[in-house]
């Protein structure tokens, strides 16, 4: 039923919403217009990059490509909060709204109309509550919809203060790294990430709060890609952020604690260390890869920072803990061949590179030979001069006869001094006028006296 959807509505950035999509355009063939805000486009191409390269790098990862990425996004149609779009074709005669929706940056509550008739609002979730980097969404501009459809996934969710959530995490994170332990806090690739990595990067710089001794970085495929379109999506944000940005010209997402980092260097910061890997329910990617690396340290910290889908790595740790448990997972790495392996896998590449090369039949070489000794025989007119076969000149011995035939044409050479062109004088001497004549024959000089002697009696006669 691929072909029969009219239009995409995309809300979010992450995975949860959008992470089918390059499937849906690359293998099934999705052609439709893709609706969404610019973070929501920028940053989900961030979400789909390092989705891709986490799986890539443990397997054959075969469900999608790059490059069905860069074409599920090349559909994308990018809006602005409150711009009103006029769907076409099937959908003509509804008109969506994108309203602001909270949780991540450019998350969106979309709001449906047709003309003359009722409204429908989608709103999944959405967060009401102002953030650090974010605003909340703003319920009072849905107007009492004809039908709303959201979700109920935190529905008997009872959350604690801020205030309460952020000592708590700062706690452990201090008696861990002073105990000469590292932590590892799972997260998502460029969505919520953004919150967090702003706060840490904040209370690294107060000087109190004894964390300038230790090191933080933000790891995954995409990180300096994903704060650089952090940097100029300021006006998504927060009024707080905005005000900071507009008055004292601080970027708040120029971050001068935090490392961005890809794998290989994760090496190079000395720790203990504090760490933002994704992805959050550590079934790939560099959180996993880290896991494995320091679970077995009692000193260590894996600080999990949202509720995943059951039968994954985050959910099985959050509800059954891992204090002194063995966690049984399969661990997979793309690794380069060696030895046998290696002499193999290129045996076997050369046998498939053979079976391409096409052999030629004996009886058709031969008869294609026989075609080309008929071809060989021209008859009839033609506009060129064609060679006989078998005659060649090799251009050693000089002939008399022309080839190419030329018009006649003679470039005179333009002589240079060290002073520039060599001009003659001649071309640009006055001549003597009282050797021309005109085509009657009388002398210019004689013309011109009588002409004013003519003048001056016809004056007297005045």
């Amino acid at each position: 039923h691929v072909h029969s959807i009219d239009a995409v509505l995309l809300s979010y950035p992450d995975q949860a919403h959008l992470g089918a999509l390059p499937y849906l355009v690359g293998k099934l063939g999705l052609n439709c217009p893709i609706y969404s805000t610019i973070p929501v486009y920028k940053m989900g191409q961030m979400f789909m990059y390092d989705l891709y390269m986490s799986h890539y790098n443990m397997y054959d990862f075969e469900l999608f490509s790059l490059d069905d990425v860069d074409s599920a996004f090349d559909k994308i149609i990018q809006l602005k909060y409150n711009q009103s779009v006029a769907l076409k074709g099937k959908g003509y005669g509804i008109t969506i709204v994108p309203l602001p929706a909270g949780h991540m940056i450019g998350g969106t509550i979309w709001k449906i109309v047709k003309d003359g008739e009722e409204d429908i609002v989608y709103a999944t979730d959405f967060n009401h509550k102002k953030e650090r980097h974010l605003n909340g969404c703003e319920l009072e501009r849905l107007q009492r919809p004809s039908l709303l459809i959201t979700d109920c996934f935190n529905a008997n969710y009872q959350q604690a203060r801020r205030r309460a959530r952020d000592e708590k995490l700062m706690t452990n994170i201090l008696q861990t790294m002073r105990n000469n332990g590292n932590v590892l806090i799972t997260v998502d690739t460029a969505g919520r990430v953004l919150e967090l990595a702003h706060m840490l990067d904040q209370l690294w710089k107060n000087r109190d709060s004894g964390l300038m001794a230790y090191s933080i970085a933000l790891l995954n495929y995409v990180s300096y890609n994903v704060i650089e379109f952090a940097k100029s999506q300021i006006e998504w944000m927060s009024d707080k952020l905005m005000k900071t940005f507009e008055g004292a010209r601080n970027n708040p997402f120029q971050f001068k604690h935090i490392h961005l980092c890809h794998s290989s260097e994760l090496s190079q910061v000395h720790g203990p260390k504090v760490v933002l890997a994704s992805t959050p329910d550590m079934e790939s990617g560099l959180s996993r890869e880290l896991f494995v690396q320091w679970a077995g340290n009692a000193d260590n910290s894996i600080i999990l920072t949202c509720r995943t889908s059951p039968g994954t790595l985050a959910r099985d740790l959050i509800e059954n803990g891992g204090n002194g448990r063995k966690i049984e997972i399969d661990y997979k790495k793309r690794v380069e061949l060696e030895g046998a392996e290696l002499d193999e896998y290129l045996r076997t590449e050369g046998e498939k590179m053979n079976r391409l090369i096409v052999k030629p039949d004996p009886e058709e070489s031969s008869s294609e030979s026989e075609d080309d000794i008929e071809m060989s025989v021209i008859t009839g007119k033609h506009d060129i001069v064609i060679r006989p076969e078998g005659r060649h000149h090799s251009g050693f011995f000089k002939t008399n006869k022309k080839h190419h035939v030329m018009f006649p044409f003679h470039e005179e050479k333009i002589k240079f001094d060290d002073y520039g062109e060599i001009i003659n004088l001649d071309d640009y001497r006055i001549g003597d006028v009282g050797g021309f004549e005109y085509e009657n024959g009388n002398d210019l000089k004689a013309e011109v006296k009588t002409d004013v002697k003519a003048e001056k009696e016809k004056r007297i006669e005045n």
